[in-house]
């Protein structure tokens, strides 16, 4: 196995065993030093001045557009906005597609699977439209039947919001099929991707995706940096979702034009350093490859997944095949609380998430109240499965319940 925390400062500069990457990865030597290079060689306002650095920061920008493009697969680089993170992303969407072409008896289409982010906007949405909130249920392994599927499309649903892949259960969704289910009855389906974009190549044409969401931070750029992908027909008609410098062609006292896309979607001073940086993050993936990001992650998952489950009193949470978790392993342990859970691990110096996930509806349909999650990274290693397991099988005698 390769070994990759070389790569990464804080990792090769401490013991810890870092298992939180769904909440955030950590960041490449390459990543930090895109952004840095940005700062202190091509520091100035892109899209704005017309003098040499200026221009080369736009470049740069624009650049990084086009960078993240190719890794979409989007046809156009103006189906591209760029974003502060997923949540912005799809908030994008449900205040400038959303209120502005559903209304009553319009049906939104949810996967139970969602994150509040994917959830949220669209309770707003149907507040404010007069549009029915629908769900979309899994099973307790966190995979969705076709019957269920074809049940919930109906031709009311005019918008779908589904999960690419579940940050609880590590699920991949069948997002092809929803996706062409809504179609067929003339609804568009916007796609988070925010766990997805940092474990699989994705291609939005072949998808057939109309929006589509990832932040960077989870892809190992720097935070404050996301994309949304809409289909450019989609983006030409939706009105602007924030008001500023550089998103107008012209203005007057009482009138603007709106600058083409993508512009119109990306108001005041733009993270100039962070597009830059996400596309050092996409380069330095692909040159890892994802055969060899895919071959690590799994056999770490089925190493720490197959001795969770010999011991006595761990729970996982979803399906029981290692290769459908994506990373993800969300478990309880018998009378230990999550939060205990994960303070024992700290002690240890091993980080792990523990609560709802933001996801409680899923929870609740699952039966459970919280869990802890360990999530899994290329750069992970053999050694912190090994270290992350041994804790585990110590936490119910450290609370006191013996073995």
């Amino acid at each position: 196995m390769r070994q990759f925390k070389e790569d990464f400062p804080l990792l090769r500069q401490s013991d810890l065993v870092y298992l939180d990457s769904a909440a955030t990865a950590q960041r490449p030597d390459a990543v930090l030093a895109a952004e840095r290079e940005f700062y202190e060689k091509y520091n100035a306002n892109p899209l704005r001045g017309l003098y040499e650095l200026g221009m080369e920061a736009t470049d740069r920008y624009e650049a990084a557009r086009d960078c993240v493009r190719d890794f979409l697969h989007a046809e156009d680089s103006a189906e591209i906005i760029f974003t502060r993170n997923t949540t912005e992303s799809i908030n994008l969407v449900a205040y400038s597609y959303g209120l502005t072409h559903l209304k009553t008896g319009d049906e939104i289409l949810v996967t139970i699977d969602s994150h509040h982010s994917n959830l949220l906007p669209w309770q707003m949405v149907a507040r404010q439209t007069g549009a029915t909130l629908r769900y979309l249920d899994c099973e307790q392994d966190g995979a969705y039947e076709v019957k269920d599927m074809m049940a919930a499309v109906t031709p009311q649903t005019k918008l779908a919001a589904v999960t690419h892949v579940s940050n609880v259960t590590g699920r991949l969704d069948p997002i092809e099929a929803i996706i062409r289910l809504v179609h067929e009855q003339g609804g568009v389906v916007l796609v988070d991707a925010a766990q997805s974009a940092p474990h699989m190549p994705i291609d939005v044409q072949e998808l057939d995706a109309d929006f589509l969401a990832f932040s960077g931070h989870k892809l190992m750029a720097p935070m404050g940096i996301g994309v949304l992908y809409g289909k450019k027909a989609l983006l030409e008609d939706m009105p602007p979702f924030l008001s500023g410098g550089e998103m107008i062609d012209s203005v007057s006292r009482f009138d603007a034009v709106y600058a083409p896309l993508p512009h119109k979607f990306e108001a005041g001073t733009v993270n100039g350093g962070g597009a830059v940086a996400l596309q050092a993050a996409i380069e330095y993936m692909e040159g890892i490859g994802w055969r060899e990001i895919n071959k690590q992650e799994e056999l770490l998952t089925e190493m720490a997944m197959g001795e969770m489950k010999r011991i006595p009193g761990v729970h996982l949470i979803g399906s029981t095949d290692p290769k459908k978790h994506h990373g993800i392993i969300s478990f309880t342990i018998d009378d230990v609380h999550p939060h205990d859970i994960a303070s024992i691990l700290d002690a240890d110096k091993i980080a792990v998430r523990a609560g709802h996930h933001c996801a409680q509806p899923l929870l609740q349909h699952l039966g459970v109240m919280s869990t802890a999650r360990a999530s899994i990274a290329f750069y992970n290693t053999e050694k912190d499965i090994d270290r992350f397991i041994k804790s585990v099988k110590e936490i119910r005698r450290r609370m006191g319940y013996g073995e």
